[in-house]
């Protein structure tokens, strides 16, 4: 429906139009900004037509060959304006592209949009204009295509109509004034004062920096004169100073030449962009075309965030569509295990309606991610083998989350195995790799050893590593909360099996040489004939400890300790048990095997004791202290602190009485 005023036609909007524009008025007013985006990116698009068409029509452009975008803010008017000398549109053009959405599937489009409320889906040919009314009452377009002779003027309020008439205009191009609401200019809230230049500015920086083509911008500051020497003129009155600025970057850094890059420009962008004073670790730069065309800017940052390990971490690298900025923290992009590497990713093929939903099913996201993912992994492997040093700075920032990817998944395995570092009892001041430290194992050696505990002090007081000592074998300091969970899904490398020095079965004869065997055969006879001689008294240890340990036996790692607990083979070790109650959670029990080095003095005591028959109480305050003995050692709350107190004066009193 429409007719005439004079030269000038009111007309109704399509009905779905009309839908889409009570949405936009009514309902999502989360991410208002999101329009000043749309516009940008449609001033851009009109550029990109002229300039094109221009190759083949070099009269197109006539005497404006400057191509650009303009805004101006007008907070007496409370009017912002974008303009550009793009193509322009006919009287035709304005019809059809703004007074009707003419593009299939717009309907289950506004569907979707009430039913999210998701404004990023607004990002759509033919619609992101229409976020122009989630921050202005009325909005007037003033337009002259390159080819026309005349322009047109269209205005509406967002009513349901509006109105669209030719006009005498010089210029090629497009104008969008916005006559702003109230609270689009909300002074309290400077980033939703539209009527603010400042506002304006980070706006376009954060969402447009990269278009290609200039965007300026007029800013007004008042001048007093001064004469040549600089003082100011004495009863001068102030000057009105217009200083025009571009606002945007225009050429992404990404998508430059490596070769024409510093790292300095480099660090600047990244400082800048990221918000991260310190320097990255290293810079990754692709540009790819082909099937999958896309360009990625990533950083592995020197330092980690301070809550990179929190829950509610905002993790996520940014992704661009031709240069426009679309979404600041994709989380699919990257595994978890990977969420301190900080970047960006542009491709044309990336719509700017995505939205988290469709990101999950985008199959080529997928495989940009695949892409990245090995890319990374690539990067540190080579910065683990070229700059060491470098690389085990950065270690304690990320490599938490490094040993998270194999704890999570067991897929993780192969990419990350070769990654993690650990202190290690060869050197306390250094670290190894699991490959590192399998080239220095004796011949003869089957396992990986580790020993797992809050800190380095306290595995090297731990009464299991003595043997270890003795025969020099290198032993894995697991000291970070996680390593020792990761065990169960890198519980071996290459065909080495990763082996706890505080479990049960383990045979370090295996070490030796094969000219030693005779030796080896004669050890562990010993150490079978050693649990058979001892068998009546170890179980009557056992009956005494009432069901604290599943078995005593005589230890074969003990060289000067007393005695020592060893778990069962399979289970909660101890490590584990302390680091889960520490965090509320009731584990299961680590089944304890008491161990009694029959070489200490204290061993001797004890056989004394069992042979005087009728003296079990005695044999029970032993058992008793010699179980809270290796409690403590352990780092375990003593069941029954005042009982041991009492036994040991008991037993001191006698032996010096």
């Amino acid at each position: 429906m429409s007719k005439k005023t004079g030269n000038k036609k009111v007309c109704s909007f399509q009905a779905e139009t009309k839908e889409l524009l009570n949405l936009m008025i009514n309902s999502l007013y989360t991410h208002r900004e999101i329009f000043l985006r749309e516009l940008i990116s449609n001033s851009s698009d009109a550029l990109d037509k002229v300039y094109f068409q221009s190759l083949t029509d070099h009269e197109l452009l006539g005497d404006d060959h400057e191509l650009k975008i303009e805004i101006d803010v007008n907070k007496d008017n409370k009017t912002l304006t974008i303009s550009d000398n793009g193509i322009g549109m006919t009287y035709d053009e304005v019809t059809e592209n703004i007074g009707t959405i003419a593009k299939s599937g717009t309907k289950a489009f506004v569907d979707k949009l009430k039913e999210t409320d998701e404004v990023d889906l607004i990002g759509k040919f033919g619609v992101g204009f229409y976020s122009s009314f989630m921050a202005a009452n009325k909005v007037e377009i003033i337009t002259r295509s390159a080819k026309a002779e005349k322009g047109v003027r269209w205005e509406s309020e967002g009513d349901g109509s509006y109105t669209i008439e030719e006009i005498e205009t010089d210029n090629r191009g497009t104008k969008i004034i916005l006559y702003l609401k109230e609270e689009a200019m909300d002074s309290t809230n400077p980033e939703e004062d539209f009527s603010n230049q400042y506002t304006i500015q980070n706006l376009i920086k954060k969402h447009s920096n990269y278009i290609s083509y200039p965007i300026h911008m007029d800013f007004y500051r008042e001048e007093t004169p001064r004469d040549k020497e600089g003082k100011t003129i004495e009863g001068a009155e102030s000057e009105t100073i217009i200083d025009n600025k571009v606002l945007n970057s225009i050429t992404p850094i990404w998508k430059k030449n490596k070769k024409d890059i510093t790292n300095d420009d480099y660090f600047q962008f990244y400082k800048h962009h990221f918000h991260d004073w310190n320097e990255f670790a290293d810079v990754i730069h692709l540009n790819l075309e082909g099937t999958i065309e896309f360009s990625a800017l990533l950083f592995i940052p020197a330092k980690a965030p301070s809550d990179l390990y929190d829950r509610d971490f905002s993790k996520g690298i940014q992704l661009y569509s031709n240069s426009v900025f679309i979404m600041n923290d994709c989380k699919d992009l990257l595994p978890d295990h990977l969420r301190f590497v900080r970047g960006l990713v542009d491709s044309p093929d990336f719509s700017l309606n995505i939205s988290r939903e469709i990101l999950q099913h985008d199959t080529q996201l997928k495989v940009i991610g695949k892409n990245l993912e090995k890319k990374i992994l690539d990067t540190l492997k080579k910065l683990l083998k070229n700059s060491r040093e470098k690389y085990e700075e950065i270690w304690p920032e990320f490599g938490k989350s490094l040993k998270g990817g194999i704890y999570m998944e067991y897929k993780n395995k192969e990419k990350l195995e070769d990654l993690i570092l650990f202190n290690t009892s060869k050197d306390e001041l250094k670290m190894t790799t699991l490959n590192e430290y399998v080239e220095r194992m004796p011949e003869g050696q089957k396992e990986i050893y580790y020993a797992a505990a809050k800190d380095i002090d306290t595995i090297k007081r731990m009464p299991q590593l003595e043997i270890f000592k003795e025969k020099n074998i290198e032993v894995l300091y697991f000291i970070d909360k996680i390593d020792e969970f990761l065990t169960q899904n890198l519980d071996k490398y290459k065909d080495f099996k990763l082996q706890s020095v505080t479990r049960e079965d383990f045979n370090l004869d295996d070490v030796l040489k094969q000219d030693e065997k005779g030796k080896k055969d004669e050890n562990e006879k010993v150490d079978e004939d050693k649990n058979n001689d001892y068998k009546d008294l170890l179980d009557a240890i056992k009956d005494l400890l009432e069901g604290k340990v599943k078995e005593v036996k005589i230890s074969k790692r003990l060289k000067s300790s007393p005695v020592c607990f060893v778990n069962s083979n399979s289970g909660t070790s101890f490590n584990m048990e302390q680091l889960l109650k520490g965090v509320n959670q009731v584990p299961a029990q680590a089944s304890k095997i008491l161990e009694i080095n029959p070489d200490h003095a204290i061993f001797s005591v004890i056989e004394k004791v069992y042979k005087e028959k009728n003296n079990n109480k005695e044999l029970k305050n032993i058992s008793e202290i010699l179980y809270n003995q290796a409690l403590l050692i352990e780092g375990f709350e003593l069941e029954n602190p005042l009982e041991f107190s009492n036994n040991l004066c008991e037993l001191m009193t006698k032996a010096y009485n």
